[in-house]
């Protein structure tokens, strides 16, 4: 114990630190328009999906992890692993087996398919992402923790939504940032809204300035199937968590600026909501202690109150 706590300290006193934190970058007045433009464009995009789409948060119904097993089976059926009832699903529809960072998919009764894209098949390996038998999508989710998510718009899911919440936009907290790199990329635990542990990379920090206060933001990307290697997330709380935002946490994509310059988008006004947020059937990453600012970001999504449900773990644990 004594030995861990000591590397913990030693790679906290190993973190560099920049000559000055960045302040918000100052744009003309025909550049903020487009850039003011483009954000509430995104968030009219997003209502759409949100209001529409029948793989949207809101039509989710249920979810099955695998727990240990290699093979889940989905059926109309009670014996299978993932039930579900209804006329469209043969009673032994599919057998789901984890195959490394893929799933095996499987027909079993003589008439099941499955639709990937537009084909009807009865067998193939697929990574991460959505089947669907007829009306039902199904969510093949890995993360390292395998699980089915399964979708179904006549459950009328859609009509819970009542649209999203957001401040309004201010290019104060809009940065152009060089990553300040970890020297030695280490593998650290972010807990999840499931209870699991999942890892990631922490690649580096983020360093700028709200008002006079320093802040400092650490950089992660999941080591899970489907992650892009060159993803750089930030999972974070600030004041506004609990009041104004979902209290569990924010997000918000650290986006490569073109041009070779090394630096980041980081965007607050980009802040979002994790998907939990409007479903119980997620697993969603849980913003660690080091992230958890004192100030307050007022910009980006705000919580609408769309939960339902409690996490029982606790915000910024670690």
């Amino acid at each position: 114990m004594l030995l861990h706590l000591f590397a913990i300290t030693l790679a906290a006193a190993t973190i560099p630190e920049p000559a000055e934190y960045a302040r918000a970058a100052s744009y003309p007045k025909e550049v903020a328009d487009r850039i003011i433009e483009g954000i509430y464009k995104e968030r009219e995009k997003t209502a759409e999906w949100m209001s529409t789409s029948p793989t949207s948060h809101f039509t989710t119904v249920s979810r099955r992890d695998f727990e240990g097993k290699k093979t889940l089976t989905v059926g109309r059926t009670k014996d299978n692993d993932l039930v579900i009832d209804d006329p469209v699903v043969e009673e032994h529809h599919l057998r789901v087996t984890v195959k490394g960072d893929s799933f095996q998919v499987e027909a079993v009764d003589p008439l099941a398919r499955f639709v990937i894209s537009t084909d009807q098949i009865r067998q193939a390996t697929v990574p991460p992402g959505m089947i669907r038998i007829s009306r039902f999508y199904l969510r093949l989710s890995h993360q390292n923790y395998p699980a089915i998510i399964v979708f179904d718009r006549k459950m009328n899911g859609l009509e819970r939504f009542r649209g999203l919440k957001h401040y309004r936009v201010d290019l104060n907290y809009c940065f152009a940032l060089p990553l300040t790199e970890n020297p030695a990329p280490d593998t650290v635990v972010i807990l999840s809204t499931r209870g699991n542990q999942r890892r990631a990379l922490r690649i580096g920090w983020f360093h700028f300035m709200v008002g006079d206060t320093k802040c400092r933001l650490e950089a992660v990307r999941l080591l899970e199937p489907g992650i892009d290697e060159k993803d750089v997330a930030v999972f974070f709380q600030d004041a506004t968590n609990g009041k104004d935002t979902y209290p569990l946490g924010r997000y918000v994509d650290a986006l490569p600026l073109p041009g070779g310059t090394g630096k980041y988008l980081l965007d607050f006004n980009r802040a979002y909501n994790p998907a939990c947020a409007y479903s119980p059937h997620y697993n969603c990453p849980i913003p660690p202690k080091e992230n958890v600012l004192k100030v307050a970001i007022p910009v980006g999504e705000q919580d609408s109150h769309y939960a339902d449900h409690e996490t029982e773990v606790k915000v910024g644990a670690k």
